[in-house]
C-alpha cells in the first residue's frame, strides 16, 4: 500500500508528537452531556435529555487529557464497558453483557462500532487511531432503530473532524516511557464555499514494564499511523457535499496471546472513504442525506508458537503462521426527515451494503519443516443486506411529553464461498431476515428534570458459516451450518431520569437486557467428533443501574469568578443480575462472564492562570469491579485452578491517571501525564500476570510467564496552535 507508507513518512517528519487538543488552554466548565449537548447517534440531532435512552459522550477535553495511547484506552477510562485488550492491536468490548468478537471479526460481534454514523466495518477499536476524532458518542438504551445487525448491546458512533468543526493549524509532539514517540499534524479551514480538514499522526513505542513485582513485557512494542482528509462544499445555503478518506493502522504490535507468547505480531489497518450529501427545503421542514461509502478492513496475523498444547504435552508447533483477513464493504445509507405537522417530528431511511471476507492462510514448521495446511481462521463469504426503516415522535403538552416509536425490517442473504484449505467445503447461500422495534417517551415535570422509559429491540445477523457451513475441521471432525438459525436478539427496557442546569448535571437509568438466540455449536447426538451450529435454549439476563454526573464546583462556590476552573465528574454501573442460562452444566457458576459487576469512572479538572498563563490539572480514575472469566491460559493444574474449565473471579481494581497542561503562550501549551499512578500490575483478561508465581504453565507459554499492562508510565509534550 504506497499511499499507507508515504502518509506515515510525511506524518514521522513532523517529529515525536502526539495526539493534539482541539484548543490551547480550552475553557471548558464541566464534562459534556449539559442541556443544550446535541447528539446525532439516533440518526438526528438531538438534546441529549431528549433521548429516551442513556446516551454516554466523550468530548475533546476528555480525549485530550487522557494520556491514553489508543481509543482502547479512552473507553477504559471512562468505563464504557468490559474491554479485553489482548495486545496493543486487539480489544473486544462488552455492554450490558453483548460482546464483540475477541479477534476482530466483525461478523461475529454484538456492539456495533460506527465511525461517522455508519459501520465502521470492525468492533477492534485499537485499530482507529484517536488523534482526528471528534467526539465519540455511546448509546446503551432503546432509542433508535436505524442501525442493523450487531446493535444487541450498544452503539458507538466515532465522529471524526472536519473543516466545520475544527479550525486552525496543529502540531504537536510527546515522548514518554518505553521509548513512546507520538506526533499529529492538523488543518482545517474554509475558503469560499469550500471548507477542508487534514490530519497526518504517527507514533511509536518499544516493549513496556508491567507495574510493582514484574519486568519488561517482551513482544509488546508497536507502530501506529493514522491520516485523515476531508474537503467540503456548501453548494447554497441549503446544499452540502462532502468528501473523506482515512487510514487508520496500527503495525508490528506484538501479540502475546494466552501464552505470553514472545513471537507472534499483527498488522491491523482500517480504511476507509465516504460521500455524504444533505440537503432540505427553503422551510427547513424537511431534510435529507445520503451517505454513500467504502471500507477496507484487513487483519494480518504473522504469527508463530514454537510449542503447541496436544494432548496435555507439549509439540513441536510452528515458526510461522501468516494469517490475513480482508473485509472489503461498499454501502449506502438514506434519511429523510420531516417535521411537517407541528410538534411532530419523522425520520425514514433506508440501508444497503454488500460485505465481501477473504482470508488466506500459510503455516510452517519449527527450523522450517514442512507441515500441513489448514484453513484461515475465517471462512471467505459475501454478505448482503437491505434495510427500510422509520421512526417517529410526537411531543404534546407544550412539549412536555414525548412519544416515540420505530420499527426497521432487515433482509439479508450469505454465502459461504470457497476457501483455501477447507476441505470437504460445500459452497451454499442462505437468507436472513430480521424485524427490530423501540418505543420510547420522556416527560419533563419541571424544566430541569426530564424523565425517561424506553424499550427496544436488536439483533445480530447469522454469518455464512452459522447458516451454510458443511466442512471437516483441522484435527478431523465435521461441522454442519444450520439454514434456520434463528438471528441473535435481545430486548432492553429502560426507565431513567436526567437532571441538568448551570451546576449540576446527573443521570440515572434503571435497565435490563435479555440475549436469546445466542449461536452456538453442539455436538451431533450419535455422531463421534460431529458439530452442529444451533441456537442455545438459555438466555442471558443483565439487570442494573447505570449513573452519571458532574458539578462545577467553581460556579457552584465562586459564581461571580470566571479565572477558576474546578468540576467534578463520575459515571459508572452495578449489574443486580448477571446470568447466563444457557452456560454449560460442568462450569461452577452461571454468572455471565466478561462482565464487570460494577464499574466506575470518576475525575476532577482544577485550572486557573499564572501569571497571565492558564494552566489545568486533570485527575482521573477507574474502578474494575469484579470479573467472572473462563481464560484460555494454559494454568498449572491443580495450583492455579482446580480445572481447565473453571471459571475464575477476578478482583476489582483501580487505576489512577494524572494530567497537567501550562500554556507558556497564546499559542504554546506544554503538557505532562502519569497513567497508572500507583504503578498496579494488572490485567483486565489474563489470569497469569506478570509475576515469578504467575501460575502459568510454563512449557505452553512460548516465553513469558504471565501478561500485565503497562505499569507506571510518564510522557510529557508540547502543542503549538496558530488560529
Amino acid at each position: 500500500m504506497p499511499l499507507r507508507y508515504s502518509l506515515l513518512v510525511t506524518a514521522l517528519s513532523v517529529g515525536a508528537l502526539t495526539d493534539l487538543p482541539a484548543a490551547i488552554a480550552a475553557e471548558v466548565d464541566a464534562p459534556e452531556g449539559g442541556d443544550n449537548t446535541v447528539v446525532t447517534v439516533t440518526g438526528r440531532p438531538q438534546k441529549v435529555k431528549d433521548v429516551a435512552g442513556t446516551v454516554q459522550i466523550i468530548d475533546q477535553r476528555a480525549l485530550q487529557t487522557s494520556g491514553a495511547q489508543s481509543l482502547t484506552d479512552v473507553l477504559a477510562q471512562h468505563a464504557v464497558g468490559f474491554l479485553s485488550q489482548w495486545s496493543p492491536a486487539q480489544t473486544s468490548i462488552n455492554i450490558r453483557g453483548a460482546a464483540s468478537d475477541g479477534q476482530g471479526r466483525d461478523f461475529n460481534g454484538q456492539v456495533l462500532v460506527l465511525i461517522d454514523g455508519r459501520r465502521a466495518g470492525t468492533a477492534n477499536l485499537s485499530k482507529i487511531a484517536p488523534s482526528a476524532i471528534e467526539r465519540i458518542e455511546i448509546i446503551r438504551g432503546p432509542a433508535s432503530v436505524i442501525y442493523g445487525s450487531q446493535n444487541i448491546g450498544g452503539v458507538i458512533n466515532i465522529i471524526t473532524k472536519n473543516g466545520l468543526n475544527t479550525k486552525g493549524i496543529t502540531l504537536s509532539g510527546t515522548g514518554g516511557s518505553w521509548g513512546l514517540g507520538k506526533g499529529a499534524f492538523e488543518v482545517g479551514g474554509k475558503k469560499g464555499r469550500f471548507d477542508y480538514f487534514v490530519s497526518l499522526s504517527g507514533g511509536r513505542s518499544g516493549d513496556y514494564h508491567s507495574g510493582e513485582g514484574g519486568g519488561r513485557e517482551v513482544n509488546t512494542q508497536w507502530v501506529r499511523d493514522g491520516a485523515l482528509a476531508v474537503v467540503g462544499y456548501q453548494i447554497n445555503a441549503l446544499n452540502r457535499v462532502e468528501l473523506s478518506g482515512r487510514i487508520d493502522g496500527i503495525y508490528d504490535s506484538g501479540f502475546r496471546g494466552s501464552g505470553a507468547n514472545y513471537y507472534s505480531k499483527d498488522n491491523r489497518i482500517n480504511n476507509s472513504a465516504d460521500l455524504t450529501y444533505t440537503g432540505s427545503t427553503k422551510n427547513k421542514k424537511i431534510d435529507w442525506s445520503a451517505h454513500f461509502y467504502d471500507v477496507h478492513d484487513e487483519d494480518n496475523f504473522h504469527w508463530a508458537s514454537p510449542v503447541v498444547y496436544s494432548n496435555g504435552k507439549p509439540a513441536a508447533g510452528t515458526s510461522a503462521d501468516n494469517n490475513k483477513r480482508n473485509l472489503d464493504i461498499v454501502g449506502s445509507k438514506m434519511i429523510v426527515h420531516a417535521r411537517l405537522l407541528p410538534h411532530n417530528d419523522a425520520l425514514i431511511g433506508s440501508d444497503l451494503e454488500q460485505s465481501v471476507l477473504r482470508s488466506t492462510r500459510r503455516r510452517v514448521g519449527v527450523n522450517g519443516a514442512s507441515m500441513s495446511q489448514t484453513a484461515p481462521y475465517d471462512n471467505n463469504q459475501t454478505d448482503q443486506f437491505v434495510a427500510f426503516y422509520a421512526q417517529d415522535q410526537h411531543r404534546f403538552f407544550h412539549d412536555k411529553v414525548a412519544l416515540s416509536a420505530g420499527i426497521r425490517q432487515t433482509w439479508g442473504h450469505t454465502r459461504m464461498d470457497r476457501t483455501p484449505y477447507r476441505t470437504g467445503l460445500i459452497s451454499r447461500t442462505a437468507p436472513y431476515q430480521a424485524t427490530t422495534w423501540s418505543v420510547g417517551t420522556t416527560y419533563k415535570p419541571v424544566k430541569n428534570i426530564t424523565l425517561r422509559a424506553g424499550a427496544a429491540s436488536g439483533f445480530r445477523a447469522p454469518t455464512a458459516t452459522e447458516l451454510a457451513a458443511d466442512f471437516d475441521g483441522f484435527g478431523g471432525g465435521r461441522t454442519f451450518g444450520n439454514p434456520n438459525l434463528k438471528p441473535e436478539r435481545n430486548q432492553q427496557i429502560e426507565v431513567g431520569l436526567n437532571y441538568t442546569d448551570t451546576i449540576w448535571q446527573g443521570d440515572v437509568a434503571l435497565f435490563q437486557n435479555s440475549i436469546r438466540n445466542r449461536i452456538t455449536t453442539q455436538v451431533r447426538p450419535g455422531y463421534a467428533n460431529t458439530y452442529d451450529y444451533v441456537n442455545k435454549a438459555g438466555n442471558l439476563l443483565i439487570r442494573g443501574i447505570e449513573l452519571q454526573g458532574a458539578v462545577n464546583m467553581a460556579c457552584l462556590l465562586w459564581p461571580e469568578r470566571n479565572d477558576i476552573k474546578w468540576s467534578f465528574y463520575s459515571n459508572g454501573n452495578y449489574n443486580f443480575d448477571m446470568k447466563d442460562e444457557g452456560a454449560a452444566a460442568n462450569l461452577n457458576t452461571h454468572t455471565a462472564q466478561r462482565v464487570y459487576r460494577y464499574q466506575v469512572a470518576m475525575g476532577a479538572r482544577f485550572g486557573s492562570t499564572l501569571h497571565g498563563h492558564p494552566w489545568n490539572v486533570d485527575v482521573n480514575g477507574t474502578v474494575q469491579g469484579t470479573l467472572y472469566y473462563d481464560t484460555e491460559e494454559h494454568l498449572l493444574i491443580p495450583q492455579a485452578e482446580p480445572r481447565s474449565s473453571y471459571v475464575h473471579k477476578e478482583a476489582p481494581y483501580t487505576i489512577w491517571n494524572l494530567h497537567m497542561d501550562y500554556a507558556v503562550t497564546h499559542n504554546l501549551l506544554v503538557n505532562f501525564a502519569i497513567t497508572n499512578l500507583t504503578n498496579l500490575n494488572y490485567h483486565p483478561v489474563f489470569i497469569a500476570t506478570d509475576h515469578a508465581n504467575s501460575g502459568l504453565d510454563a512449557r505452553f507459554s512460548n516465553g513469558g510467564i504471565g501478561t500485565s499492562l503497562p505499569g507506571r508510565t510518564f510522557q510529557g509534550g508540547l502543542v503549538l496552535r496558530f488560529d
